[in-house]
């Protein structure tokens, strides 16, 4: 499964204290994890949480699912022991809190390498201060280790004074900021959380809204967001269908050696076929990891 190509419509948060949210992730049906060393873990409870998270992760017991762990902030106590000890647990990434400039993922990049961690090893940015948001195409292409932008809303608003609205219109700038420096240098961007887990229609509707915006998915804290979550960030049938057709009809046209084609009385361009090949793989992908 490669990364281009790789599902991440729903990226679920697990506390690493806690050993029971760790065994339930194996039946989860998120595509990815991240084992949370930092926020989700009070300070007298860091060296145990990253035992747990450290065996779990070596444990090879969530199948298929991508396995990320965020560390503590390098200028913590604990950051550089949970680098080292990521290092070598057979995690598929490091989650890296509050990155802001290239300089950081440098950092984290050394850290890694002298640890002995694989060349495999990801690097995941968090996006969540104003200095990294104005940073963020300097911090995308820093080092081919770094894959992955997290956007952090729940800090970026604080440090913003800004309100949670429901269209997140005080986000929007940030938010598109993060899109572009992560597409211009090709990495996968996933969208913030969601603070009310009662409110499932606000939940859906922002899922939406990060769709449409070009997120590959959305972190999530609780495990029934994750069904929603996925069925939004999932090509729907109607796009399958037209992207078989816009496939077969470029073919098509191809070999009879037509310039121009149309699906559905639609003018189709090379950029057309390029979107439909990848809902196609994303499909195909996520048919894989259900198999998992």
């Amino acid at each position: 499964m490669s990364n281009k190509v790789r599902p991440r419509r729903s990226v679920l948060y697990m506390p690493g204290a806690n050993t029971r949210a760790l065994d339930k992730a194996r039946t989860l049906p998120a595509d990815a994890l991240i084992f949370d060393l930092e926020d989700a873990v009070a300070p007298d409870a860091k060296q145990a949480a990253r035992d747990n998270v450290v065996a779990a992760a070596r444990s090879k017991g969530y199948g298929k699912r991508e396995i990320t762990i965020r560390c503590n902030g390098l200028g913590t106590q604990w950051g550089k022991a949970d680098v080292a000890a990521i290092a070598t647990s057979g995690a598929d990434a490091i989650l890296v809190p509050k990155v802001e400039s290239a300089a950081d993922v440098g950092s984290i990049v050394a850290l890694l390498d002298a640890a002995g961690a694989p060349s495999s090893m990801a690097v995941w940015a968090m996006m969540e201060t104003p200095k990294g948001i104005l940073r963020a195409e300097e911090i995308a292409g820093a080092h081919p280790r770094l894959q992955l932008f997290v956007m952090g809303t729940n800090d970026l608003v604080k440090d913003m004074r800004a309100r949670y609205t429901p269209m997140r219109l005080p986000m929007i700038t940030a938010l598109g900021l993060g899109m572009l420096a992560a597409r211009a240098h090709g990495l996968t961007i996933l969208d913030g959380v969601y603070n009310d887990i009662q409110d499932v229609a606000g939940f859906r509707a922002v899922c939406q809204q990060g769709l449409e915006m070009g997120f590959d998915g959305k972190t999530l804290i609780h495990p029934s967001q994750v069904e929603p979550c996925n069925e939004v960030f999932a090509p729907s049938t109607a796009e399958l269908e037209m992207a078989g057709k816009i496939v077969v009809a470029f073919k098509t046209a191809q070999a009879e050696g037509k310039g121009v084609v149309t699906v559905d009385g639609r003018m189709i361009e090379n950029l057309h076929v390029e979107q439909a090949e990848r809902a196609l793989a994303l499909a195909a992908a996520i048919k894989e990891l259900q198999a998992a």
